[in-house]
């Protein structure tokens, strides 16, 4: 059991590795991360009490003119997708199985296999299900989705108290979270429309 956990870390690491940032941020990121994977055994588990491994989702519609979000109960803003990788390596499942979980939408699939995005996101110490979580990083690996649109997307209640498409400049301006909106969001749709015009 142990040698396959080694073995997923290892992958990891070589899949985070062969990433090319797009800017500074993601060069410093992409360094921060790969110590971290390289140094803690346990940075897949929440166990591991200054940074969590996590697995975002940048989840748009068909023809990639919309973005799916939902109203985060700990953020009190709209948000994108993901969770904890929970001792997952491959944290493109635990995209996937975090956008279905949380919005209720099944038909989703990966757009490439390829990491869509790196950062190095803050939670702040919080309370969850009675027990408090003190402070720490989310080491987050971000993937790109495409969902179908026409599937109603679910509350997850403990979770989220909303799950909605926005037009992807909207998508900006739900966001309640200057940071998130401003490095994380706008630099992902900035890549979206990137690879758009290559389509």
């Amino acid at each position: 059991m142990r040698a396959e956990s080694d073995s997923g870390i290892l992958k990891l690491f070589k899949q985070i590795e062969a990433y090319i940032p797009c800017c500074s941020q993601e060069e410093q990121d992409k360094r921060m991360i790969l110590d971290a994977v390289r140094q803690d055994k346990q940075i897949l588990l929440r166990e591991s009490r200054m940074a969590h491994m996590t697995a975002s989702a940048w989840v748009v519609n068909e023809d990639w003119s919309k973005v799916l979000m939902c109203y985060h109960r700990l953020y009190h803003s709209w948000s994108w997708l993901g969770g904890h990788a929970d001792g997952e390596w491959d944290l493109l499942k635990t995209a996937l199985k975090e956008v279905r979980e949380e919005s209720g939408i099944f038909q989703v699939k990966p757009v490439s296999q390829e990491i869509f995005s790196l950062e190095v996101l803050t939670a702040e110490g919080h309370e969850k299900r009675g027990e408090y979580i003190s402070s720490h990083l989310h080491l987050n690996v971000t993937f790109l989705l495409e969902a179908d649109e026409s599937e109603l997307p679910q509350v997850k209640e403990d979770e989220n108290s909303g799950v909605a498409w926005f037009a992807l400049d909207d998508a900006l301006k739900v966001s309640d979270e200057p940071w998130m909106r401003e490095r994380i969001y706008k630099k992902l749709n900035q890549k979206l429309f990137r690879l758009k015009s290559q389509k």
